[in-house]
């Protein structure tokens, strides 16, 4: 029973703060879409979508920040087409979350931390081109839409009544956050079970399979993905290729707000797909190249 208790107490404690840490950037995401549509009108919207060529560039210089909350506010920029996919993969691909500061806490030399995030950075903005590039030649650039399209699809009615743009955008929040942090907990709940002992020996014990287990692991939405892929790579368990293709597609909790944000599930799947076989990709490449960072 005190186990149970000690379990249950550690779960919640991590939940509560990687919920919590997420709302700041959710809140202000929402707000500033919902300030696009109802301040700036369609020309404003036009403006950030004629913009949205360059959003590869961005989207993988912003997301390299550490912790996932640009995934996450990314997520829900691509729900409303305010981002195109393309920069929606540049910001995954270049999201570290928990990396930096695992590599900072092991004393890392900083040139190669230095060359690990340029990597990263340069993969997204590669990758997030071709996306773009490959929706305009499939003629699928997606509609835009507004964000009482997204009010519609969540049931949430705020915008009845009075409150504007505040109350619709803390309405938002609190639906994501409450999804996050109850997905959170089930995944905190199988990771403190199994231990992360158990992924640690999963990711080493084929090396020939490692890049595809790292990479699988790194889909994980939760920081100990991230934590785990950068420790053993630390402790020379995982060689460059693996880690990198670990912690290309460690988007966090931005895969958790996808697909709450986003209606369309096999899009999600599709999306969730394509950024692992792109941090296979990448991390067999970096094997074959013999690069070690």
């Amino acid at each position: 029973m005190e186990e149970f208790i000690h379990i249950a107490g550690h779960v919640l404690e991590h939940s509560v703060s990687d919920t919590l840490y997420l709302i700041p950037f959710l809140f202000v995401t929402y707000l500033a879409m919902e300030w696009l549509e109802h301040k700036t009108g369609s020309k404003a919207q036009a403006a950030v979508q004629r913009a949205g060529a360059a959003g590869p560039i961005v989207g993988a210089v912003v997301g390299v920040v550490p912790q996932c909350g640009f995934s996450a506010a990314a997520s829900t920029l691509w729900a409303g087409r305010v981002i195109t996919l393309g920069t929606l993969f540049a910001v995954f691909l270049s999201t570290s979350d928990e990396m930096l500061p695992i590599f900072i806490a092991e004393q890392v030399p900083l040139a190669v931390i230095l060359k690990i995030l340029g990597a990263k950075i340069v993969i997204g903005m590669v990758m997030g081109f071709i996306v773009d590039a490959g929706m305009r030649l499939a003629r699928r650039i997606d509609a835009p839409l507004h964000i009482h399209d997204l009010c519609e699809h969540d049931h949430c009615h705020c915008h009845d009544g009075e409150g504007g743009i505040l109350k619709s955008a803390f309405k938002h929040t609190v639906q994501v956050a409450l999804f996050i942090f109850a997905v959170t907990v089930a995944l905190n709940t199988v990771l403190e079970v199994v231990g992360e002992d158990a992924l640690a020996t999963f990711l080493g014990a084929n090396q020939a399979l490692s890049v595809l287990g790292s990479a699988l692991v790194g889909l994980v939405p939760n920081c100990a993905a991230s934590v785990v892929i950068a420790q053993l790579y630390v402790d020379g368990v995982l060689g460059s290729g693996a880690m990198l293709a670990g912690l290309l597609v460690s988007a966090g909790v931005g895969l958790l707000v996808l697909f709450r944000a986003n209606r369309n599930w096999r899009q999600n799947v599709a999306i969730v797909v394509g950024l692992y076989c792109t941090g296979v990709a990448w991390g067999l490449i970096a094997n074959a190249l013999g690069i070690v960072f």
